[in-house]
């Protein structure tokens, strides 16, 4: 804002918007003499607030100002009022609220067909039965992570009476973090093993700041967890553009998505419904984030059956 101040201040006086000149105000004069600051008058201009005193005399406004000072007036006072968001009809955001603000989805499909018992060695893990796989991935404010970063919705799916149990939890305000992070708690047990795509490096940690904020038991520490990056990485890097989750289910699985809302626009997504606007990319997330866990599942599957030394 410094520069923004100083590019106005210029602005200003290549306009002619200057402070009165001499002794005007003898007062003013004598307060500058002894040493005591006063404010510079500064004419009220396009809705702009005046630093005049109540009652004294103003400097008229010229008729008209140049479109570089007007624009940057404009943008001035945008940047104080913050981004304006017109209320939108469309808000319905699926699944039923367990609580205020929590919305909570779950969908049963075909999706795969697990062995019994899943050979985890390519991840250099022991084998592991999948139904203590549980499969999960957040969408987040931002990708920085620390305090000021929070999940506003957590996915987690697994194998359950013969088929892929995908539930999701989405807070739609603030208030309801809380909420959400003692439902995915409940969802855990002492034996569980997370699966996911990074999670050791981010959506694991991040999730244990939150609990640890809310001053919430944390419930991950402790569970075994396969991170499907690394040994994606060790099998394609070098042979792929990339080893992003996208680029494993397109190659591994052949799945294109359509109409997907990338995971860079999901923070956006969310603070403008927070904001009254529409709720349409909000349920692109979810979609999203359905497709992320369906995609861990498949990719799991495959690595499983790779021969490894």
């Amino acid at each position: 804002m410094s520069a923004l101040s100083a590019k106005l201040r210029q602005l200003r006086a290549d306009a002619g918007h200057t402070p009165p000149q001499g002794p005007a105000h003898p007062e003013r004069s004598e307060a500058k003499s002894k040493g005591h600051a006063t404010p510079s008058p500064v004419p009220r201009i396009d809705g702009m607030p005046s630093l005049w005193p109540a009652g004294k005399p103003k400097a008229a406004a010229p008729s008209s100002l140049s479109p570089d000072l007007r624009r940057l007036l404009q943008r001035h006072a945008q940047l104080k009022r913050g981004p304006a968001y017109l209320a939108s009809s469309d808000r319905d955001v699926p699944g039923i609220e367990l609580s205020p603000g929590l919305r909570y989805t779950e969908a049963h499909v075909d999706w795969l067909a697990p062995p019994a018992i899943i050979d985890a060695g390519f991840a250099r893990m022991e084998p592991v039965h999948h139904h203590r796989l549980l499969h999960f991935d957040t969408e987040t404010t931002g990708l920085a992570g620390g305090t000021g970063t929070r999940a506003f919705m957590i996915g987690a799916a697994d194998w359950h009476d013969g088929r892929f149990r995908i539930r999701q939890l989405t807070i739609t305000s603030m208030a309801a973090e809380t909420a959400m992070l003692r439902t995915f708690a409940s969802w855990l047990a002492d034996d569980t093993v997370l699966v996911s795509y990074n999670g050791k490096c981010y959506d694991s940690p991040l999730l244990k700041t939150r609990y640890r904020l809310a001053r919430l038991p944390d419930p991950l520490t402790g569970l075994g967890h396969l991170d499907l990056l690394h040994p994606v990485r060790r099998h394609w890097k070098g042979q792929w553009e990339n080893c992003r989750l996208a680029t494993a289910e397109r190659e591994l699985l052949g799945v294109v998505r359509e109409d997907d809302l990338p995971g860079s626009e999901a923070p956006a997504a969310w603070l403008t419904y927070l904001r009254g606007g529409s709720a349409r990319n909000l349920r692109r997330v979810l979609a999203h984030n359905n497709q992320d866990l369906k995609s861990l599942a498949g990719v799991l599957l495959y690595m499983a059956r790779l021969p490894h030394r």
